[in-house]
Formats: structure tokens, C-alpha cells, sequence
């Protein structure tokens, strides 16, 4: 991400709306034009539905169908997951894997609040560290604003990541039917297939899951470091090894890229919506062509 793309922890609710901003425009031409009312009060028709509770005034002003939205529609739960082990703190140049995760979520979190519908934070990494109420009030909102700032220029050290165990708590602690969001490397020292068992746990009980797959590309996918000597840290458990990069590249790029291509597949296998999210890219790259395929998913 170019320098004048990092944000400071202060600003995480002005690149929120933004962002949101970007999104809206780009539907609607025009920023926040009848935003609340489609998106909040309304949904768009779908083909043989009953044209009685279509919002003809609405249609005047934006030549598209709309219906009135029923109150059981419009209350979504919304639960963001963000994993905080020491992996997520890397690259250290440029933005990191958790800022970029912080800054897509607190975007979320402002489309939700136009929406008026409830949010709930989990920040964990070996454990659950922190794990809110899910609600729409304007001050939960700021409430989790202020837990993604905290976090946000912190380093937390070599905490390793449970990713199963998290997924299966959360499973059984959401006892309402939500929509789970998680922001996640994924990298866990357990074996891949209890990994995909605790995401497929999440679906078993009927929750909509969305994966945002946080990894920085070029370097932890494709391995591009220049054939020189290079120190390598592991960010969970401090271990270092001194190599060639040449040395392991072929290696390392055929194992990691497999496990990429099986998370994927089992995502699409279990209805996941599977977000490659490359930190080396703008969070608007990645965040706004999202919002929108969702959109027009639902539309």
C-alpha cells in the first residue's frame, strides 16, 4: 500500500466513511443519494413477487424497484472476527495485515450503522481477548471504534493464533442467526482439516460466514525476496533461520499455495464467501468491488 494510504489510529472512523462514501458513489452516481432509505427501509424487487408493496414514489426517483422491507429484514446481526496473533502484524513496512483488517471492518462497521443494524467485535489470537454485545447504538459503535484504535499501532508480540478453537466458541456463543465476519491469515500450527472443520462448524449452524483472507501476496504467497541472505523471523514463535531465499522458495510456494487452493475450495464447498484480501493492494481494492458484488447478489 503507497505511503499516503496508511492511516492513522486517530482517523480509523473518517477512512470508514470515506470508504463507504466510494461504495455508495459508486452505485448512485451521487454520494449518499436515497443511501438510508434503499438500503435501510427497502430492498430491491425480485421478478414474480406480489407488485402490492412495491414503493412507487421511490421508483420515480431512482427507476429501479423497491419494496418495503419487513421488520424481520431489517434487523441483521452482524458478528466481526479479527485475529491479533503475531502474524497479523506483518509486514512491517507499510500497512500490516491487522490495519488492514481494523480499517475494512471499521468500514463495515459504518455501512452497518447507516443500515442501523447491530454489530459485534471479537479481537482474539491463542484466546478470545475481547468479545462485545451485538448492538446498534451510536455509542456501541463508538465503543468499537475505540477497541480497533487501541489495537491498532500496537505490537502484540509472538502470540500464536487458535483458530479452531476460537471458531467453535463463537459458533456455540452466537445463538442468534448472524452473519459472521472474519479477518484472518488463517496460519495455525493445527492440522488444515480441524482449520475447515470449525469454519463448516459456523455454517452447521446456520450463520452466513464471510472470510476475508488477509495475506500480503507477493511476499508470503509468492515468496519474491531477492536472492541475497536473508534472517527470517517466525512472527508466532520467534524462531529464526538464516537462508538464501532461493533455498526454499520452490518448496515453500508449492506447500503454502495448496493450502490457499484447499481453504478455498472448502470455503466455496461450505457456502463461504471467500474474500482473497491482498494487504499489498488498497483496502478500497479490496473492500469496495466486495461490497458491491454483494450488493448486487442481494439485488
Amino acid at each position: 500500500m503507497e505511503e499516503n494510504q496508511i492511516v492513522r489510529a486517530d482517523n480509523l472512523e473518517l477512512f470508514a466513511r470515506q470508504v463507504v462514501e466510494g461504495f455508495i458513489t459508486g452505485l448512485h452516481k451521487s454520494p449518499y443519494h436515497g443511501f438510508s432509505v434503499e438500503f435501510a427501509e427497502h430492498r430491491q424487487y425480485n421478478t414474480g413477487e406480489s407488485v402490492r408493496n412495491i414503493d412507487w414514489k421511490l421508483f420515480a426517483r431512482t427507476e429501479r424497484l423497491y419494496v418495503k422491507k419487513f421488520e424481520e429484514e431489517t434487523n441483521l446481526r452482524c458478528n466481526i472476527l479479527i485475529d491479533t496473533s503475531g502474524s497479523m502484524y506483518y509486514p512491517e513496512a507499510g500497512i500490516n495485515k491487522f490495519q488492514f483488517s481494523a480499517l475494512s471492518a471499521a468500514s463495515l462497521m459504518h455501512l452497518l450503522k447507516i443500515q442501523r443494524d447491530a454489530v459485534g467485535l471479537t479481537l482474539f489470537d491463542e484466546v478470545i481477548h475481547t468479545q462485545t454485545e451485538t448492538r446498534s447504538s451510536p455509542s456501541h459503535h463508538i465503543q468499537l471504534l475505540q477497541l480497533l484504535t487501541d489495537y491498532y499501532n500496537q505490537k502484540r508480540g509472538q502470540k500464536a493464533t487458535d483458530i479452531c478453537a476460537t471458531l467453535h466458541e463463537i459458533a456455540e456463543r452466537i445463538h442468534r442467526r448472524s452473519l459472521v465476519v472474519i479477518f484472518s491469515d488463517m496460519f495455525d500450527d493445527k492440522e488444515a482439516d480441524k482449520v475447515f472443520d470449525a469454519l463448516q462448524h459456523l455454517k452447521y449452524n446456520k450463520h452466513e460466514v464471510i472470510l476475508f483472507h488477509t495475506i500480503h501476496n507477493p511476499l508470503e504467497l509468492e515468496f519474491e525476496f531477492e536472492n541475497r541472505p536473508y534472517t527470517f523471523q517466525d512472527s508466532e514463535s520467534g524462531e529464526r533461520v538464516r537462508l538464501f531465499p532461493s533455498e526454499v522458495r520452490e518448496d515453500y510456494v508449492s506447500k503454502i499455495s495448496a493450502f490457499h487452493r484447499e481453504l478455498k475450495f472448502r470455503a466455496a464447498q461450505y457456502r463461504i464467501d471467500f474474500v482473497e484480501a491482498d494487504v499489498s493492494k488498497t483496502v478500497e481494492q479490496i473492500f469496495i468491488p466486495f461490497l458491491v458484488k454483494r450488493q448486487r447478489m442481494r439485488g
